[in-house]
């Protein structure tokens, strides 16, 4: 899917010289950027994910910690 992306002067020049120095194209940098920050969403789900059941499957003894 085709989309446009609209960034500040400053953001397009950060991204250039991001690029040059990686020597990758800036839509590479783009893609790596998104795909890295979807990759920490879905470990952050994840993480809340297993913290919720944690905390229903030992609710009893950390009531009893809690006293």
């Amino acid at each position: 899917m085709a989309m446009t992306l609209r960034l500040s002067d400053e953001q397009t020049e950060a991204l250039r010289r991001r690029a040059e120095k990686e020597g990758r194209s800036m839509q590479q940098v783009a893609l790596n950027a998104i795909d890295d920050y979807l990759a920490r969403l879905a470990d952050d789900d994840l993480t809340d994910e297993l913290a919720a059941k944690g905390a229903k499957r030992f609710s009893e003894l950390l009531r009893r910690l809690g006293e």
